[in-house]
C-alpha cells in the first residue's frame, strides 16, 4: 500500500532519511511524536569464504517489494521452510537472495552500491537513495545493545549505519539528547541473541513518543505513544517482528491545490 501511494516518482522513506528529517525538524513535528517503520532492513548472511555478516539495505532490499512479504506470510510454518519465519519472527531468506543482495542486485532489477563498513564510516560523498552496507557479524554482535550514552552512540556501528554516516548520526544524537534532556538512548539489535547460521532479515523500527517523555527508564514498558526506546531491532521487541503492523512515511509528488488532506476543517 505504501509503495502504491508514492507513485512513479515517489519513494518510501528509509531509516537514514527519517533520522535526517528529525535532525532538521522542530520538536513539535509529528516525526518526533510517534513511531515509524521504514524502508530499511538488516539481514544476517553468510558471505563467500564462510564469513558471517550483517547486511543493511536502505531504500528497499530483499523485502523491498510487497510480493516478498506475501511469500513470507503465506509460507509453511514448518521450521524447515527456508522462506518462512524464524522462531523469533524474523524473515528467513534464501541463499540466492543473499547472493544477489551481496552483489547489489535486487528483485526489481535495480542495482545498488554495496559498501564495506570501514569504507562507509570514512564517508561516501553523496549517498544514493538505495544502497547496502556490510558489517562483520562479530562486530555487530559485540556492539552495545540497550540504553547507551549519546556520545557512545556516535561511534556505535549500527547507529552509524542506521543514520547514514558518522556526521549524520552525531547530528541526530545531539537533537535527540536535547529534546529529552537525558543522557542515554536505546539502540537495540538481535545479533547477540541469534546465531549467524540462519540467514534472516528484520526491519528495525524508529520509536518516539507524544510529549517529550524521556528514554532513561530501561525497565519500563516499550510500547505506545508515551514510551520511547530509540531504535528497535531487538528480537524481543514486538514492533520489530516481521509479522506486525507498520507505519511508513511516503514521499510523493502531489498537487496541493487538489488535495483534501490539509483543508481547515
Amino acid at each position: 500500500m505504501a509503495l502504491e501511494y508514492t507513485g512513479d516518482d515517489g519513494f518510501v522513506a528509509s531509516m537514514p532519511q527519517l533520522l535526517h528529517v528529525r535532525a532538521n525538524s522542530s520538536y513539535d513535528n509529528i516525526i518526533w511524536s510517534t513511531w515509524f517503520t521504514q524502508n530499511s532492513e538488516e539481514s544476517v548472511v553468510s558471505t563467500p569464504g564462510d564469513n558471517s555478516a550483517v547486511v543493511a539495505v536502505n531504500g528497499g532490499g530483499i523485502f523491498g517489494i510487497p510480493e516478498r512479504f506475501g511469500t513470507l506470510f503465506h509460507a509453511d510454518v514448518n521450521r524447515f521452510c527456508e522462506i518462512g519465519f524464524t522462531g523469533l519472527f524474523a524473515g528467513k531468506v534464501t541463499e540466492r537472495e543473499v547472493h544477489d543482495v551481496l552483489k547489489g542486485e535486487l528483485h526489481d532489477g535495480t542495482e545498488i552500491p554495496v559498501y564495506r563498513f570501514v569504507e562507509f564510516k570514512r564517508g561516501v560523498g553523496k549517498l544514493p537513495r538505495r544502497y547496502a552496507v556490510i558489517l562483520d557479524f562479530e562486530t555487530a554482535r559485540d556492539a552495545c545493545n540497550g540504553y547507551q550514552p549519546f556520545e557512545e552512540l556516535k561511534n556505535h556501528p549500527m547507529m552509524i549505519i542506521r543514520a547514514g554516516g558518522v556526521e549524520e548520526e552525531a547530528k541526530h544524537s545531539d537533537c535527540a539528547r536535547n529534546r529529552h534532556q537525558t543522557s542515554v538512548m536505546g539502540t537495540l539489535h538481535p545479533f547477540n541473541a541469534i546465531g549467524p547460521e540462519q540467514t534472516q532479515t528484520r526491519v528495525p523500527v524508529l520509536a518516539e513518543n507524544d510529549g517529550y517523555v524521556d528514554s532513561e527508564e530501561e525497565d519500563g514498558h516499550l510500547f505506545g505513544y508515551d514510551s520511547e526506546y530509540g531504535m528497535g531491532g531487538d528480537s524481543s521487541i514486538h514492533d520489530t517482528s516481521m509479522i506486525n503492523v507498520a507505519r511508513y512515511v511516503d514521499v510523493a509528488l502531489r498537487d496541493a491545490s487538489t488535495s483534501l488532506q490539509n483543508l481547515p476543517f
